[in-house]
């Protein structure tokens, strides 16, 4: 505990002093690890003020992540690999909180400093692993945007660090706290019974974009490019004009690469997905059968691209997921064609919940049979809902974990991976949700890991 009141010494000064305290050298794993505590022991007396907050990732997606979390709490550094991304952050901080920053590269530079509490983790997918463990490692609490993982045993990783460490940590699945509501309503109708027995879900998130070959070309002179590949493979940067970034291996169109994305299966699957599969009680389990179709914009062997020049991401799916626990059946259907939105069918109607609508004949009753009054907290953990980073803030206070955790998320996850094995070996799939393992199939199995490059491995 001595550690503890260190840092709370720390925090006291800097906000006296408005001095940004200097960055420590790197430490050891080893070191950091011993930096770790228990949920229990990490509950402090209360104090005045706020948490202190490390940045890693600056770019497009953190101008709303960053500023939602300077409402709760003070950020003290930042850090991205590329410079320019960098030093709008830090721009934007000192704009908001009337102070400079220290900026980094290296995400490591965050993590070694004590005074920090939380992190937030904002940057390409195949980087959130990684960073999220060893900051937990650290002794952090963490905010993290979706999807959290790359693979399936990323998200076993982390469950078994985050049950070691008993860290605070919210994922950016926001649709489970903002939206006006919608899709907490939703949930609350389904488990209320007012559609029936559930037979059917639906969830249309959207084709992904195609980009013909794309040259090689000389990675920006702000940019890392080595260190924003971390673990995926060594590869030339890519990029031509085109769209709304450009199309390139890097910054938001690293969505379209298997390598460091799963491409909508994950972007938007990361939220619909959860959503469904909360609704249907089945947030703590996983399908017993998957099989699908899908158009890649490029060849595949093996599960594999054979192009590495283009996007590689399934543009096209239709994959269908059956759910099977006790005397429950439900098909949960991941496409890219209709209406965004998730569609829950059951035996006695049907819903309809996206982004900008709530429809159905059930949302129409409830003006004569309206839910009970406290439904929705209920199923917010008895918490007020209405915003998703407030939720974080508030948890962290109460040493609780937030409405988006990492166990519901780990299995919402795992569904779209496994959707995304099956369509890219073209074959169906048989998962047991218990053991979490590919039943007669080796070399689906090892879709479920990826190896990193030297240099860049997970130490869980």
């Amino acid at each position: 505990m001595t550690q503890r009141k260190s840092g709370r010494t720390d925090r006291r000064r800097f906000l006296k002093n408005s001095v940004v305290v200097a960055a420590a050298g790197y430490l050891s794993p080893a070191l950091l690890a011993g930096t770790n505590l228990r949920a229990g022991e990490a509950k402090s007396e209360s104090r005045n003020d706020r948490p202190l907050i490390g940045c890693i990732g600056t770019g497009d997606r953190w101008k709303a992540v960053g500023p939602n979390a300077m409402k709760f709490g003070d950020v003290v550094a930042v850090c991205d690999v590329d410079r320019a991304h960098l030093e709008e952050g830090q721009r934007i901080v000192k704009e908001r909180q009337g102070r400079e920053v220290e900026g980094f590269e290296d995400y490591r530079r965050i993590l070694d400093r004590k005074e920090i509490d939380v992190v937030t983790i904002v940057t390409p997918d195949h980087w959130h692993s990684k960073i999220a463990i060893e900051a937990m490692k650290a002794g952090k609490d963490v905010y993290c945007e979706k999807p959290l993982t790359l693979t399936i045993d990323e998200g076993k990783q982390i469950l078994k660090v985050h049950q070691e460490t008993g860290r605070v940590f919210q994922v950016g699945t926001q649709q489970r706290s903002e939206m006006n509501l919608r899709f907490l309503r939703a949930v609350a109708m389904v488990k209320a019974g007012r559609i029936g027995k559930v037979r059917r879900v639906q969830c249309a998130i959207g084709g992904a974009p195609t980009s013909g070959p794309i040259p090689a070309a000389e990675a920006p002179s702000t940019l890392n490019w080595n260190l924003w590949l971390g673990q995926a493979p060594l590869v030339d940067y890519r990029f031509n004009k085109g769209g709304r970034w450009g199309n390139s291996r890097c910054h938001y169109e690293f969505r379209w690469w298997y390598e460091y994305s799963g491409g909508k299966m994950t972007d938007w699957g990361a939220h619909h997905v959860d959503i469904a599969q909360w609704a249907i009680g089945m947030d703590d389990w996983g399908p017993s059968t998957i099989e699908g179709t899908a158009h890649h914009p490029v060849p595949f062997e093996d599960g594999m691209p054979t192009d590495d020049s283009q996007y590689n991401a399934a543009d096209q799916f239709l994959v269908k997921c059956l759910f099977r626990r006790g005397d429950e059946s439900v098909e949960l259907v991941i496409r890219h064609d209709t209406e965004n939105g998730i569609l829950f069918e059951g035996d006695q109607g049907q819903l309809f919940v996206g982004r900008g609508a709530l429809r159905g004949k059930p949302v129409e009753e409830l003006a004569d049979n309206p839910l009970p009054e406290d439904a929705i907290t209920r199923l917010y953990k008895g918490r007020q809902p209405g915003d998703h980073m407030r939720n974080f803030f508030e948890c962290l206070k109460a040493r609780e974990q937030p409405i988006s955790d990492v166990v519901t998320h780990h299995r919402a996850m795992t569904t779209c991976h496994l959707a995304n094995i099956a369509i890219r070996l073209d074959r169906p799939l048989k998962w047991d949700p218990a053991k979490e393992q590919i039943i007669g199939d080796n070399e689906a199995n090892g879709f479920q890991k990826r190896t990193a490059r030297d240099g860049f491995e997970v130490k869980a």
